[in-house]
């Protein structure tokens, strides 16, 4: 009954009384980032959701549009604005996210939605991960976030798919607050971001 109803009705609530709590921060960052991205304030990436369903999320947009001299666009870590890094730092980004939720595109606990180049790349059991609505936090962003493998992050993923219950939306969503405070697993080893997943070999 959770999973199938009661879920929704919360996110909705929740992502909309958290809107209004945080409208200042919101406005706030909005306006800071409109003149530090030449009026570009938003990312908007068109994700899998819920069985797959396309819909674009809505991020903060932490890096600039730089390119190199054949136009391709320069490494993560070279674009990520000092603004950017804070925000991404104190998870500010997904603040938009929580119009997703409104839109009944995501929920505020599942697993992230990640790219579209990914779709073909998952085996059966990681394709689970589709099977709910994703989220703007979930059990493997408690779990690591970015510093941990694809295949420890889609197994975090699938357990949840598994286990959904109220008491483990509570625990992720206290666990998550820890997280900010500590900001723990923004970067991988390796990159300013995760690293692409590149299928299984």
């Amino acid at each position: 009954m959770y999973r199938s109803f009661f879920k929704h009705i919360i996110d909705f609530t929740a992502a909309l009384l958290g809107l209004i709590v945080i409208s200042p921060v919101f406005i706030f960052i909005t306006i800071c980032l409109f003149v530090a991205n030449s009026g570009k304030p938003f990312f908007f990436q068109p994700r899998p959701g819920k069985n797959a369903r396309i819909f674009k999320v809505i991020k903060f947009k932490t890096m600039n549009d730089k390119k190199d001299k054949e136009g391709n666009l320069l490494p993560d870590a070279e674009r990520l604005t000092s603004l950017g890094k804070f925000v991404r730092k104190t998870s500010l980004d997904e603040i938009p996210q929580l119009i997703n939720v409104l839109k009944g595109d995501m929920s505020l606990i599942g697993p992230r939605p990640l790219l579209l180049e990914y779709l073909p790349l998952y085996n059966d059991e990681q394709a689970r991960r589709h099977e709910v609505r994703p989220g703007i936090t979930g059990w493997a962003q408690v779990n690591g976030r970015n510093a941990i493998s694809w295949p420890q992050k889609f197994g975090y993923d699938v357990w949840y798919v598994n286990h959904i219950s109220f008491l483990l939306d509570i625990k992720i969503l206290w666990m998550t607050v820890i997280k900010v405070f500590k900001s723990e697993g923004i970067s991988s080893a390796t990159s300013a971001t995760m690293e692409k997943f590149k299928g299984n070999y």
